[in-house]
């Protein structure tokens, strides 16, 4: 899982941000101090390549990801505006079908 850079571009040989790895912490009662530091510009990677893509880039990159990138509603929600607001109402036709599908449902659980 460790990251060979020969060409030395990042000036030492660093673990895969990509990759899932253990870490192992130390034992409780060990007197050795643990002198390892924590690499920030690791750590910057690790969180960038976590991140979903609308955090890490302003605009979709590929087209796969142009649906859904931009979810903020353009205009606000208004439910005393009825050209947007449709809420489920009942007629004559949909109040005597609800009454005869709950009578069949009744009669096939009474058998």
């Amino acid at each position: 899982a460790v990251v060979s850079t020969q060409s030395g571009h990042y000036g030492r040989d660093r673990v895969n941000p990509f990759k899932k790895i253990n870490v192992l912490a130390s034992k409780p009662n060990s007197n050795v101090e643990d002198d390892t530091q924590e690499d920030e510009q690791f750590i910057n990677i690790f969180k960038k390549a976590r991140e979903v893509p609308t955090e890490k880039y302003d605009y979709p990159q590929t087209e796969s990801q142009s649906y859904g990138w931009f979810t903020t509603p353009l205009i606000d929600s208004d439910r005393s505006d009825i050209r947007l607001h449709h809420p489920r109402t009942m007629s004559e036709v949909t109040k005597y079908m609800d009454a005869a599908w709950r009578l069949k449902e009744q009669s096939e659980n009474m058998q």
